[in-house]
């Protein structure tokens, strides 16, 4: 059986820069859910509300089937305005670490094998991820005696970096992560890889499902509670990082929910196929739940559900209102389409008298509609077990006050998305401060897009301003009439990029911004 004295534990967390208060209650036991390109409108949970405060639910939400999620969100508490960066891998490390990606560099999403810079990228932007100097969640529970956890897509670093492999970066455990960003293949039957048997893209750890009629969704799930039974049976509390692949490309169909949307007509061959992988999704979300509770330790268990950016549902353009709508674009542009996300955080099973859950209540059934982002996990768990951290600098808020679904009066409502790259959307910074919502062009005259990104529209413009709360589908640009907002947004978005020190794509300086 795994057990640390409070006394060791103390000296642990003091000598890598951490204290903790002493506490002789179990700890709670933390999953970390996180679902590769899902968007805000990719479940059947409504996320958007009305303008009083209650979900509205929405045509694409009536699309898809999620039940989990939709048992979750009346068990827990969702956000209307839960923002992640638009590609993956700046969200993915922002998750682990509470920092915003100006500050920790990696700011692109990283190729597994080549410098993803891009034309007037910043040379030095952190593309090797994730290293040995980053605090992250996983190493700041493993002295606690947490059995810390990693299943699925991990995309921390390329290939013979520290990131690459999540044991390096304070995970005790890990299965399937390495340093791309998709699977080779969904399907058992193909190994998880591509056709070349030499590809790098095949998804490690899972070769007993090798050649069997099995979808990886559902092996990864399979592994992960394998996992945690382990840790119960060792009696060490968990922190399990679950970082589903889907619902990634390649788009392929999960079989197993392939009739639930073979008769809808509003859906083609792809949006079909994109369904079932997030209804998969869900699935996982309900055996892990379903094992907790076999388990007896729901009640001890928390559970944060969320995006890493936005949707990628193949439907229409990269910057039209289709695939999140009504907001506009997709993952890896500036509009809020690339940048909501889900974000669900419950208990698992209700207790009033478990230690933890009257430590940091969770609203039941609520929609929160704060301003909050990923930045802002690695704050609430380090709360919640009283670490404080004096190595890190964390750009995040604890949340625990609008779990109560309260308004934090001392938390910033504000986001700042930095991405000094070419993409869908090159070249630019969001900025979100309460309703208004500034974009920056560094290159207004010229913004290079690749040929396969040619309906970029923004061409020639470097201000975009948005009331979100009057205009959420970003179509009224209010730069010229309202000269004094954007003035005000623009200095306090280039008060934060000099403050987090955010690397200016290549012959920018910050005298450039105005």
């Amino acid at each position: 059986m795994k057990r640390i004295t409070t006394l060791f534990i103390s000296f642990l967390f003091t000598y890598s820069g951490l204290t903790l208060a002493e506490n002789k209650q179990p700890l709670p036991n933390i999953v970390l859910f996180v679902v590769d390109d899902m968007g805000l409108m990719d479940t059947s949970v409504p996320f958007i509300t009305d303008g009083h405060g209650h979900a509205k639910t929405q045509p694409l939400n009536k699309l898809y089937k999620t039940p989990n999620m939709e048992l979750l969100a009346d068990n827990g508490i969702r956000y209307s305005n839960f923002y992640a960066h638009s590609v993956c891998s700046p969200s993915r490390v922002s998750l682990l670490t509470g920092q915003n990606s100006t500050r920790h560099h990696t700011t692109q999403w990283i190729k597994h094998d080549e410098n993803n810079v891009g034309q007037f990228g910043p040379e030095n932007w952190n593309w090797q991820g994730l290293n040995k100097s980053h605090q992250t969640l996983g190493k700041i529970l493993s002295p606690l005696g947490y059995e810390t956890i990693f299943v699925g897509k991990a995309h921390f670093g390329p290939l013979n970096s520290v990131g690459e492999d999540p044991l390096n970066i304070g995970f005790s455990k890990n299965i399937g992560g390495g340093a791309w960003g998709s699977p080779g293949s969904y399907l058992g039957t193909k190994d998880f890889k591509r056709k070349k048997s030499s590809s790098p893209y095949q998804v490690p750890h899972l070769a007993e499902y090798h050649g069997k009629n099995i979808f990886l969704t559902e092996a990864l799930t399979l592994e992960a509670n394998k996992a945690v039974t382990q840790a119960v049976k060792s009696n060490a509390p968990f922190f399990l990082n679950m970082s589903h692949y889907a619902i990634h490309a390649p788009f392929t169909s999960d079989k197993r929910f392939a009739d639930d949307y073979a008769n809808i007509k509003e859906m083609n061959t792809q949006t079909k196929q994109y369904a079932t992988m997030a209804a998969g999704v869900d699935k996982s979300l309900g055996d892990i739940i379903l094992h907790l509770n076999k388990l007896g330790i729901a009640d001890n268990t928390l559970i944060l559900f969320v995006g890493d950016n936005g949707s990628d549902a193949p439907i229409a353009g990269f910057h039209d209102i289709a695939s999140s709508a009504p907001l506009r674009g997709k993952k890896g542009t500036h509009y809020e389409g690339g940048m909501r996300v889900p974000f669900i955080a419950a208990w698992v099973k209700s207790n009033k008298n478990n230690y933890w859950q009257k430590k940091m209540p969770i609203t039941t059934g609520k929609i929160q509609e704060q301003v909050a982002s990923i930045l802002d996990i690695y704050p609430t768990i380090t709360q919640l077990l009283d670490i404080k951290d004096n190595k890190s600098k964390i750009d995040g808020y604890p949340l625990q006050k609008t779990l109560q679904n309260k308004t934090d009066t001392n938390k910033p409502e504000t986001f700042l998305m930095h991405f000094p790259h070419e993409h869908r959307s090159s070249y630019f910074t969001a900025y979100r401060e309460k309703e208004w919502k500034l974009v920056y062009h560094y290159f207004p005259k010229h913004v290079p897009v690749g040929k396969k990104h040619t309906n970029y529209n923004t061409q020639h413009l470097t201000y975009e301003l948005y009331n979100l709360v009057q205009d959420p589908s970003e179509q009224n640009n209010l730069y010229k009439k309202e000269s004094k907002q954007l003035k005000y947004m623009l200095e306090a978005m280039k008060s934060q990029l000099q403050s987090e020190d955010a690397q200016l794509p290549k012959g920018i300086t910050y005298q450039d911004i105005q």
